[in-house]
């Protein structure tokens, strides 16, 4: 499947990423949830294995493994970036830092996807562009600094770096999902990533102790973030990429900060500073000023998005 001519953007797949950001930004609340009752990699590796199973039980329909010998290096990298990565530098990130911080860091998405496609796919990246990125860094540096340890967010400026870190990784997986998209059903590179993610992951089965006893509301929460994200979010973002310029669905990563922001208000009683509030709509001023559209030219006819 590929994009629609002049880059515009279908309503399936519009409602589709604002779906996956929603399912994204309740994650970072989950895990904070799920990380009370067991430890950040079990969390992972449950969560993969779910999805997996899932998986398993469709994959006749999916097709089995038939991606072209050309295919499978991109495969591999797409999932070595995300699930594998992604989530060892996230989920160690949740441990030190607010989920609400860690949700506002994934606004720098957009750019850095910017800034990798100028850098590998020769696109043009305007002077905005740039200059949004730096506001969005600087942003989040204000956010970190200003960040006070708690109980929950023991070493915040640590945990956004390490969130930062994980964006960087997204960026790998973005360009190749796009890539591949044009000969893989959204489907089939979903259950790539998440079968490659439970082998990854299943080494801390070796050194990670099970809780004695499970919590509901952890247990829950794996569940959620097994099949409510790592399925069902993971199958519309791959789907909305495939009907998409990438860098217009990196685009709506900028709706997980503000999902997740209203979530761990109401669910985790998070608060966020006046300098952290500073930061973050810093960096999500540098996204806006980077995401604007510019002037149309006079041989471009009006259109709708």
């Amino acid at each position: 499947m590929t994009a629609l001519p002049n880059n515009r953007l279908a309503w399936p797949a519009f409602f589709a990423l604002v779906a996956a950001t929603l399912l994204w930004g309740g994650s970072f609340i989950a895990m904070k949830i799920a990380m009370r009752g067991f430890s950040p990699l079990l969390v992972v590796f449950c969560r993969m294995v779910l999805a997996s199973a899932v998986f398993g039980l469709l994959w006749r329909r999916l097709g089995g493994f038939r991606a072209a010998k050309g295919d499978w290096p991109g495969l591999v990298f797409m999932a070595f970036c995300e699930p594998c990565l992604y989530f060892v530098f996230e989920a160690k990130a949740l441990t030190l830092t607010q989920a609400s911080q860690a949700a506002m860091v994934t606004a720098l998405l957009p750019l850095l996807t910017a800034v990798a496609a100028a850098w590998f796919l020769k696109e043009k990246l305007e002077g905005k562009a740039m200059a949004g990125l730096c506001l969005a860094v600087a942003g989040v540096g204000v956010m970190s600094a200003s960040g006070e340890a708690t109980g929950d967010a023991p070493y915040p400026v640590l945990g956004n770096f390490l969130e930062f870190l994980a964006m960087c990784c997204a960026v790998g997986y973005i360009v190749t999902a796009k890539r591949l998209a044009a000969r893989h059903r959204p489907l089939y590179l979903t259950a790539v990533q998440s079968f490659t993610g439970a082998v990854f992951f299943a080494p801390v089965l070796f050194f990670t102790p099970f809780p004695e006893t499970i919590a509901p509301g952890p247990a829950l929460a794996v569940v959620f973030l097994g099949l409510g994200v790592t399925f069902v979010a993971y199958g519309l973002y791959n789907y909305g990429v495939s009907r998409a310029p990438a860098a217009k669905a990196a685009a709506f990563i900028n709706l997980i900060p503000v999902f997740a922001c209203l979530l761990s208000r109401v669910m985790l009683d998070e608060t966020l500073t006046p300098a952290q509030w500073t930061g973050g709509l810093m960096a999500l001023g540098g996204v806006a000023l980077s995401a604007r559209p510019g002037r149309k030219t006079p041989q471009e006819p009006s259109r709708r998005e």
